[in-house]
């Protein structure tokens, strides 16, 4: 009886401690907003099947579900950090299964490489469904993208973190050209590892042998690096203060400022 009530217990606890990590103080309105947009990415799709008859984007639901992955695992690594375990071998091996998922989370956007096959009578209403799946993905992947680089801040400084995210767009630029072309998964690392090993090998000893197995990555390394930038700096804005004054030109308020600068603070 006890090991039954343990069973049952144990994943119920394990989605309690999820969910309480990620809605704390400082990351509840992300996780709100993020929660709410993956909510309506699921409806939008379940919509779409049910109007069509067809389970053709049944995918997205599945894409999705592995663009949180990287989430979860950046939010444990954290809290390892956080307990001063980043010596700990479950920091390290949570640090490397964030790695190693975390391109599935802007993998989505090349879905939408499925609207050039064939013409689709609905191909608006695909284009839009899968452009929201894939950005509510890749703020999922940035957000913990961010968590990641707020601990190699910590640990060595502001310098190390840009070129943290620098070296992880570039991996996973890499990443989704797997993904995408030699349809490798992230799992593949433990369960098909020679096929893994040969088809990294066969690029590696010829890079230059395709266009786009140089091309692809390193665009869409651009892209992952330019996209969090812009959206670091979007979140970083500073709050300010308007104050019409005579002659019709609108200036700040110093007080104003000071008092908002303070508050952010």
């Amino acid at each position: 009886m006890i090991e039954w009530t343990a069973a049952i217990l144990g994943p119920t606890m394990s989605i309690m401690r999820l969910i309480k990590l990620a809605f704390k103080r400082e990351t509840a309105m992300p996780m709100l907003a993020l929660t709410f947009a993956s909510g309506a990415s699921v409806a939008l799709v379940v919509a779409r099947i049910i109007w069509t008859g067809e389970i053709r984007y049944g995918f997205l639901l599945w894409n999705l579900f592995l663009a949180w992955l990287p989430l979860v695992f950046a939010l444990l690594a954290c809290e390892k950090y956080q307990n001063n375990s980043t010596r700990n071998w479950r920091f390290v091996s949570l640090t490397a299964a964030w790695l190693l998922f975390f391109p599935n989370s802007p993998y989505i956007f090349t879905d939408l490489i499925h609207l050039t096959t064939h013409f689709y009578p609905h191909f608006w209403v695909d284009l839009v469904l899968i452009l929201i799946c894939a950005m509510t993905g890749l703020i999922v992947g940035f957000v913990s993208l961010y968590l990641m680089q707020s601990i190699v801040r910590r640990m060595f400084g502001k310098l190390a973190g840009w070129c943290f995210i620098a070296a992880v767009a570039a991996v996973s630029g890499f990443g989704i050209y797997l993904g995408r072309f030699l349809r490798f998964n992230s799992w593949d690392v433990l369960f098909q590892p020679v096929k893994l090993y040969h088809g990294i090998g066969n690029l590696a000893a010829d890079p230059l042998a395709s266009a786009r197995s140089f091309v692809f990555p390193a665009m869409f390394a651009a892209f992952l690096f330019i996209a969090y930038v812009m959206l670091y700096g979007l979140t970083h804005l500073q709050p300010a203060v308007w104050t019409q004054e005579t002659g019709g030109s609108s200036t700040a308020s110093p007080a104003s400022s000071d008092a908002l600068r303070a508050s952010a603070v």
